[in-house]
């Protein structure tokens, strides 16, 4: 796992950490005059990051490669739940820090021509930011869904759903007032035990809660009121 080759490279993940005082700048000259504003707003310290990373990359002309890389990056943070306490760890040097980024370009697997992504992890490590780096990959990808013309809808169980339930809400909500026309749906399965069983299913601002935790909630809701 990643988690286990970055533990290996970064031996020296107990000591001191050194104050890098100095920003990267990663934002290379605009190379054509496509439009380069992030499509929606993405808000927290990993959406700044992530609309920052949507600007440089579209001034690069390197948006696709971008995005495969994150969500690339993203599937090993699914996968590989060591690699956030690692990116978290206080006592990282920056050497530790170097290391660590070596390791996770390597796992994007995607050529990176313009040093868009390299520049952009440097930035996050010189900052001390490495941490935010999985809700950046998230927020990036809220960010291609828009442009794309993509309406992301999440559907959360309590374990993971076949792939014929998978489509089947999918096309029923496809046809639904929630997709605009010439939008896509793009489905995000999630899988929670917490909500016991049932499903939440998520799209736009909307939230359609048919969860076990839910029911039982306003359950005993119902029962603290009435007794």
């Amino acid at each position: 796992m990643l988690a286990s080759r970055v533990a290996a490279r970064s031996a020296r993940v107990a000591a001191p950490r050194f104050s890098v005082a100095a920003t990267r700048g990663y934002a290379a000259p605009a190379q054509n005059a496509q439009n380069t504003k992030p499509p929606v707003a993405v808000f927290g310290l990993d959406g700044t990051y992530a609309s920052a990373l949507y600007t440089a990359s579209a001034k690069q002309g390197s948006l696709d490669s971008v995005s495969r890389a994150l969500d690339n990056l993203h599937q090993t943070f699914k996968r590989d739940t060591q690699l956030q306490k690692i990116l978290t760890a206080p006592t990282l040097s920056v050497s530790d820090k170097k290391q660590i980024i070596a390791e996770i370009q390597k796992s994007t697997n995607v050529q990176d021509k313009n040093d868009t992504i390299k520049n952009f992890l440097n930035t996050l490590a010189d900052n001390n930011r490495l941490s935010v780096l999985e809700g950046v990959c998230e927020k990036f990808g809220t960010l291609m869904s828009a442009a794309r013309g993509e309406v992301e809808m999440t559907i959360t169980s309590a374990t993971p759903l076949d792939q014929k339930v998978v489509r089947q809400l999918e096309q029923t909500v496809s046809k639904s007032q929630y997709v605009g026309q010439g939008k896509k749906l793009k489905v995000v399965p999630k899988v929670d035990p917490e909500i016991r069983g049932g499903l939440i299913v998520e799209i736009g601002d909307r939230t359609i809660d048919l969860s076990v935790s839910a029911k039982m909630a306003r359950m005993n809701k119902l029962l603290s009121d009435t007794l």
